[in-house]
């Protein structure tokens, strides 16, 4: 079915590389680095892009390390997913945890789009920056904890237990909150006990006989969620989720309006992703759309397919530049200390492998480089790269895909917090500055004591 139209919504391609589809081949730094730029596979229009930025903020005064990012790469994840059918109308919440900056916020709003929020000050931002509370979606656990206090009428709330929802049912109805159950699924583990489920959502069996109580005590519930985890690249993982929703349906004898599929899709990485297959299938999200449609032929009530996207729509919407200070030769491997790194910038290198380029194209062979950041850790480490043997003190470096959880993982260990510039059509502006001891040390709180 035909997806709802946004305002201000560009042709498809505006992001070089990204509209063209997943990337191929080698990653960025696998291929022998040469100082013309520009030939046209999608790696070198992808260092291009990113290059140029880099290289305007850095006209600007900008100071490593510092973050970009951009809107042309959100908006052609977002329109790649709104151009498969999923056999209902697909509305795409801003998952706001993985990407928690004004600038995004005020850019999605821009775009007519919808926001989740999972915590308290998610949802100030959010009401802060004016959405309306039905453009609003509260997800996440114990919520009872914090969303009594801020309470607008109005929004949309999914609860997440029995306890929620028995300490906020009277509120949901003085606030006329248009509600909905998170399920738990068969394949919502416990990563680190795998023999448990997650902590989320209402097991089937409670899940039934709640919507049953509910229809009784007159409560319309709306809307089916769950959220199987992050990273998924096997659709069979997604049918199970579903028909396990399906089943709770047919159980409870309820009608949801609206199926929550939650986020999950893997981003596309330029290096291959560490103990997965293969993230960057071209089938992956067209699978997803199937199984999707599928299983609404089992749900025939529903009239939107809600989903959360986050690591997919933002991961490639950012890049860190970081200044090289120290190079030591170890043997056959170069290691490169930078003035930021895995510590204090980007903690998800923890898991997820990225492609690190230098800002400006270098020649020479590559060479084996461990890159790390300026934090006394052994810990702190971009991983091992092919780099050209010219890149050298002083040359800035760009970590890709810094678009997904790095501002919310960022630390201030022994260092204040970087800037953060926004790019949005020809527009590059700083929206954050670096921050300075005074506020690192004594905190806002306590400022004027």
């Amino acid at each position: 079915m035909e997806a709802p139209k946004y305002a201000n919504e560009p042709q498809q391609g505006s992001f070089p590389g990204f509209a063209r589809g997943p990337v191929p081949g080698l990653p960025v730094d696998s291929q022998h680095a040469e100082a013309d730029d520009s030939a046209t596979s999608y790696p070198n229009d992808l260092a291009r892009y990113w290059r140029r930025l880099i290289a305007n903020a850095l006209k600007q005064g900008a100071r490593t390390p510092f973050y970009v990012f951009a809107s042309d790469p959100i908006r052609d994840r977002l329109l790649e997913l709104e151009s498969h059918d999923f056999g209902r109308p697909i509305r795409q919440w801003l998952s706001f945890k993985t990407q928690p900056l004004r600038s995004v916020l005020n850019w999605w709003k821009s775009q007519n789009r919808p926001v989740e929020v999972v915590s308290e000050y998610e949802l100030r931002a959010a009401i802060n920056e004016g959405f309306a509370p039905t453009s609003i979606l509260v997800n996440g656990p114990a919520k009872h904890r914090w969303l009594p206090a801020i309470s607008v009428p109005g929004l949309r709330v999914n609860f997440d237990s029995h306890q929620e929802l028995s300490e906020m049912l009277p509120l949901a109805r003085l606030h006329r909150w248009q509600v909905g159950l998170r399920i738990t699924t068969p394949d919502e583990l416990d990563l680190q006990n795998p023999e448990n489920s997650s902590q989320f959502g209402f097991e089937p069996s409670l899940a039934i006989s709640t919507l049953r109580d509910l229809a009784k005590l007159g409560v319309k519930v709306e809307t089916l969620h769950f959220h199987t985890r992050t990273n998924i690249n096997d659709p069979d993982i997604y049918d199970r989720s579903l028909r396990a929703v399906v089943d709770v349906c047919r159980l409870a004898d309820f009608r949801p309006r609206y199926l929550d599929v939650g986020g999950g899709l893997p981003p596309r990485l330029t290096r291959a992703p560490r103990a997965t297959t293969d993230f960057h299938s071209k089938d992956l999200v067209q699978t997803y759309a199937n199984r999707i449609r599928e299983a609404l032929n089992s749900l025939p009530s529903v009239e939107e397919v809600w989903t959360e996207n986050g690591r997919f729509v933002f991961a490639g919407s950012g890049a860190l530049a970081l200044s090289i200070l120290d190079v030591k030769t170890r043997g056959p491997v170069r290691q490169f200390i930078c003035d930021g790194g895995r510590t204090l910038n980007a903690m998800i290198s923890a898991w997820e492998s990225h492609s690190i380029i230098p800002h400006l194209p270098k020649p020479g062979p590559l060479k084996s480089t461990v890159v790390f950041g300026p934090t006394c850790m052994a810990f702190d480490q971009l991983g091992t790269h092919q780099l050209p043997d010219s890149v050298q003190i002083r040359d800035v470096l760009i970590w890709l895909e810094a678009g997904a959880y790095h501002l919310p993982w960022e630390t201030r260990f022994s260092h204040g917090l970087s800037e953060i510039w926004w790019q949005d059509g020809e527009t590059l502006e700083k929206v954050r500055d670096r921050e300075p001891f005074e506020r690192y040390w004594n905190g806002p709180s306590v400022q004027g004591h």
